[in-house]
């Protein structure tokens, strides 16, 4: 019985079966975007913002999608901070890249000029738009903050919204017992709620409690425990599915880490179930896909499963009738790959979901080549014209099932609502890192080993935690390395050890169709249990023994 229920409906090993090296793909990217000298169409990438909006230092921009018109000051958080964290992922150290600290330059994204002191996807935003637009910022500069500690002033932005975060969960209803996140978004300068009449973003209370519990578990201010327990309470009091767009897999961390860590009782289950199903409240159709799409399986990625070529937001479109029965679906670059930094840390507080996880990764990672131009011929993509990019690393925003009777399709909203003129979406290519730092390949290519700490931000001391997942139905064994020292190799699932004493490269036997939560914990360590807890040298290697 699977614990994600979409999940049992995906194949054990995608096909056709070709995995990128995501890594690889990652450091291209960085390489390609960050060059000033690249030649081609529409290149270089990046560009100067001397605008000095917020700091009186220059930026640097790039553009959210190929060809789109530049503007001093026209580039998007969610595109370049995104882009600094997967090159951290991968390890690039972009406070110093040829001599240049980009990091820091992210800092003019913290609205000052205009008194929001919020990290917003623009240099000159507001608050009161959308509630993801203003709160995953936020979630992509906290994870940069934790790897670049004391840089410039990344605490202090992460601090201060934090607290501004606090302000607004309080003046939304926690002064009164539990927020209501039905809105649009919250304005902070009128301290009010935002409503437009057409839709609510209430997946905002999952990206708030992962901000307010970052910032606990960075300075221990209860004044944010309790926001993030506010904002729990308002997901586990929900009967209906809040995903919206990308923040709902970050509540579902944030129950699992708080139950493990604190000893809440918060629903794991519903939230992650939530993500996968397709049945958001708020959102028609919002969630992972789990379907062959022509002669690919589609299975893993994350975006519409009932889009089928109308503005969601503008209704149907008489146009497409044709398409609406057997032409639903519609996935995303930037949403597929962000999913993993939530749900892979996820594990290591709750291995109840190890296989499942285990299991939708490597559909995903299989399955995310092809937002890529060279995974599909150039008859099933909008612009196969597009040739300045010899590595592939630039993805398509998105992915339709079926269009243009091509099944599936490479696309983007770029040229169909006469925007831009590509779909090639940088936005969406910038989160790849998150895939390259978790990812990494075996001598098995079916069996993956995924990095729990990667996107595991401001936890407690731990030692190296991998998920494997053995898809075949019979035992495999794989080689990894635990490194020089001696080392006891325990399973978090199983609530045993494997293998003692173990040094260099070691073989790692994987039982049939399940997976494993492995911890290289030193050698002979003393190992005692705290409740249902199990620690080696004071440092957790299981959060609960007894699942």
């Amino acid at each position: 019985m699977n614990m994600i229920r979409k999940v049992g409906e995906m194949p054990n090993i995608p096909s056709p079966f070709l995995m990128r090296d995501w890594n690889q793909v990652a450091q291209h990217y960085d390489a390609l975007v960050f060059d000033f000298e690249a030649k081609g169409d529409f290149l270089p990438f990046i560009w100067w913002d001397r605008s000095r909006s917020n700091e009186k230092r220059d930026t640097f921009g790039l553009p959210s999608y190929v060809g789109m018109d530049r503007g001093e000051s026209g580039h998007e958080a969610i595109n370049c901070v995104a882009a600094l964290l997967g090159a951290t992922l991968v390890g690039r150290d972009k406070s110093n890249q040829n001599s240049v600290n980009w990091v820091s330059m992210c800092e003019n994204y913290y609205n000052t000029d205009n008194g929001e002191f919020l990290f917003l996807n623009s240099t000159r935003a507001e608050s009161g738009r959308s509630f993801w637009y203003e709160i995953y910022p936020h979630v992509l500069l906290y994870s940069l903050s934790f790897y670049y500690p004391g840089l410039g002033r990344l605490d202090e932005i992460m601090h201060k919204t934090a607290d501004r975060w606090y302000e607004a969960c309080y003046e939304l209803g926690g002064k009164n017992g539990i927020p209501d996140f039905n809105h649009l978004s919250y304005n902070f300068q009128t301290k009010k709620p935002v409503d437009n009449g057409k839709w609510v973003e209430p997946e905002a209370a999952a990206g708030i409690a992962w901000l307010e519990y970052m910032a606990y578990s960075k300075w221990k201010d209860p004044k944010h425990l309790t926001a993030a327990d506010w904002c729990m309470s308002f997901l586990e009091q929900s009967a209906n599915n809040p995903f919206y767009e990308i923040l709902l897999p970050y509540g579902a961390y944030i129950a699992a880490r708080m139950n493990a860590e604190l000893g809440r009782d918060y629903d794991v289950q519903k939230l992650i179930n939530w993500c996968f199903d397709g049945d958001s409240h708020c959102r028609k159709g919002w969630g992972v896909i789990s379907e062959r799409w022509g002669d690919y399986d589609c299975h893993g990625l994350c975006g519409s499963l009932t889009d089928w070529g109308q503005r969601w937001d503008l209704g149907p479109n008489p146009l497409f009738d044709e398409y609406k029965e057997d032409s639903s679906g519609y996935a995303f670059a930037a949403n597929t790959f962000s999913l993993a930094a939530a749900f892979i840390p996820l594990v290591r507080y709750d291995t109840r979901f190890a296989k499942d996880i285990g299991k939708w990764m490597l559909n995903a990672a299989n399955n995310a080549r092809l937002f890529y131009p060279d995974a599909l011929p150039k008859q099933q993509q909008s612009c196969a014209f597009y040739r300045s990019d010899p590595n592939h690393v630039i993805a398509y925003e998105g992915l339709r099932k079926k269009w243009d009777d091509q099944s599936p399709y490479m696309t983007g909203d770029g040229i169909r609502y006469s925007w831009g003129c590509i779909d090639l979406g940088l936005y969406g290519s910038s989160h790849v890192g998150i895939f390259g730092g978790i990812i990494s390949q075996t001598n098995d290519p079916c069996i993956l080993q995924l990095d729990c700490l990667k996107t595991d931000y401001f936890r407690d001391e731990a030692y190296p935690t991998y998920l494997y997942y053995n898809p075949y139905d019979l035992e495999k064994t794989v080689l990894i390395d635990v490194g020089q020292g001696l080392t006891d190799i325990y399973d978090a699932v199983s609530h045993v050890y494997i293998q003692k004493g173990a040094r260099g490269e070691t073989s790692l036997t994987l039982p049939p169709d399940s997976a494993v939560v492995v911890v290289l914990s030193p050698a002979e360590g003393s190992v005692r249990n705290q409740g249902v807890k199990r620690l080696v040298n004071d440092v957790v290697v299981d959060y609960n023994t007894t699942m």
